[in-house]
């Protein structure tokens, strides 16, 4: 009893520091001490071995996290500033602009992030790139903050972060290192899953902005430090698209290429070689970044002028994001070496349900615990995966739904991912909650089980 009370001392506890703003690493370590002290774990070993590295056989902790992903996140944090400093992404919206109008300010914001996420910038970057000028378009079109907030988590952290298949992003590349698949895993499921999320998303936008036509914005409440003005044009979109085009591309050649060459004599090792790039997470997504790094260089001249400070600026701001991501995994590695936490996994798999529910039940309860969809997905491949595979569910399609179901209640209140977009953002969660909930938790819901159901008529 004292452990189970343990474990929900530690996540209520870790709930009220993020909402007092407490940092999330002091958070998560104070969380996980918590966690050891009641539930009789050694300190040494806690913060010695499974925080910091997981439990054996197969466990990840912080710094494993952190080693295994590094990469990732260092080139797309440098490729999104480096498109931020070409002032590329204004030059997408702007086109969006036209296309839109100037009133759809919010679904301009939502499909800049989407394309800049799907285009291979890490999200947390997206919301540096895009914040700017998406308050100045609310601003224009005389709309609320907390809009914009949930606008740019509908394009910047839904389908393209957890259903879309071949995106670059860290939730897509964590199930590929256990299951085997590739970015491009249960595809169709993936699609389906986008559609349900951006179209209700969309719904919802549009559906709020029309409830605030009347609203009376404070004298303040667009106030943003930290706009860097240009009387320079803007670049060219066809150009500024390119390399977006690039990274996208690159990442998918290995595997399109595999498909057409086939795996017969002709092809020969080349088949090989390109069948294990379309398999690697890490490392050909990187380099596929680095080369649309090189793209940006050749293609715009303003940040050419710049280009290693801009790019070192990129790879320092993707430190601390990493850090705080690592210790929230850290946190989840205690919690699963749990009395709690063991019969919890071995309780699950053994419900009399369909494997594919409760596989997506179980990433969800694990991600709403940790406050991350990243968290929760690392623990859900450490520690449970295998069982589902035993009981014979294929691994794309598994890849594909824990990705999409990762993403619903990783945005509970304690999300340490919440409450850095909101402090970035200056909106409180009494403002902007509601919103955001919809968008991250709700909607996705929705989603993953219309997409569950599809999987069990086709697979």
């Amino acid at each position: 009893m004292l452990a189970v009370i343990g474990l929900a001392v530690a996540l209520i506890a870790l709930i009220f520091m993020a909402f007092r703003g407490v940092n999330i690493i002091i958070a998560a370590l104070l969380g996980a001490g918590i966690v050891a002290l009641t539930n009789g774990l050694s300190p040494v070993e806690t913060f010695g071995q499974v925080f910091t590295f997981g439990a054996e056989p197969g466990g990840i902790g912080a710094f494993d996290f952190m080693g295994r992903f590094f990469l990732l996140f260092v080139t797309g944090a440098m490729f999104g500033t480096l498109m931020a400093k070409s002032y590329a992404m204004n030059s997408i919206a702007e086109l969006l602009g036209r296309l839109l109008g100037p009133r759809q300010a919010l679904l301009i914001v939502a499909f800049t992030t989407a394309i800049l996420t799907y285009g291979g910038v890490v999200a947390f970057v997206v919301v540096f790139v895009v914040y700017p000028l998406g308050l100045q378009l609310i601003q224009r079109a005389k709309l609320p903050r907390r809009l914009l907030v949930a606008a740019m988590v509908l394009g910047g952290g839904t389908f393209t972060l957890t259903a879309m298949p071949g995106t670059p992003s860290i939730h897509n590349a964590i199930p590929t290192v256990t299951l085997g698949t590739d970015l491009y895993a249960g595809a169709v499921l993936g699609l389906f899953a986008s559609a349900i999320m951006l179209g209700l998303g969309v719904w919802y936008l549009l559906r709020e902005q029309r409830r605030a036509a009347d609203w009376v914005p404070p004298a303040d409440h667009y106030l943003l430090d930290s706009v860097e003005p240009s009387d320079e044009p803007l670049p060219d979109w066809r150009i500024c698209l390119l390399p977006m085009a690039v990274v996208i591309g690159l990442i998918a050649l290995p595997k399109l290429l595999s498909q057409i060459l086939g795996a017969g004599p002709a092809a020969g090792g080349l088949a090989a070689t390109l069948e294990a790039l379309s398999q690697e997470s890490v490392l050909w997504p990187s380099a596929a970044l680095v080369i649309g790094c090189g793209m940006v260089y050749l293609l715009f001249p303003r940040v050419r002028r710049e280009f290693v400070a801009h790019a070192g600026l990129g790879a320092n701001n993707s430190v601390m994001p990493l850090i705080s991501m690592g210790a929230i995994i850290g946190f989840g590695a205690v919690v699963a070496q749990t009395s709690g936490y063991q019969q919890f996994a071995a309780f699950m798999p053994s419900l009399d349900l369909p494997p594919k529910i409760s596989a997506v039940l179980s990433v969800n309860v694990i991600s709403g615990v940790t406050g991350s969809s990243s968290g929760g997905l690392g623990i859900f491949m450490s520690t449970l995966a295998e069982q589902y595979l035993a009981q014979g569910v294929d691994p794309a399609v598994l890849h594909r739904l824990v990705a999409i179901a990762c993403g619903c209640f990783d945005s509970l209140p304690h999300s340490g991912g919440v409450i850095a977009l909101f402090a970035i953002m200056r909106v409180t969660h009494r403002d902007a909650y509601k919103d955001l909930g919809v968008v991250t938790v709700v909607i996705p819901l929705i989603a993953t089980v219309f997409t569950v159901a599809l999987a069990m008529l086709i697979s």
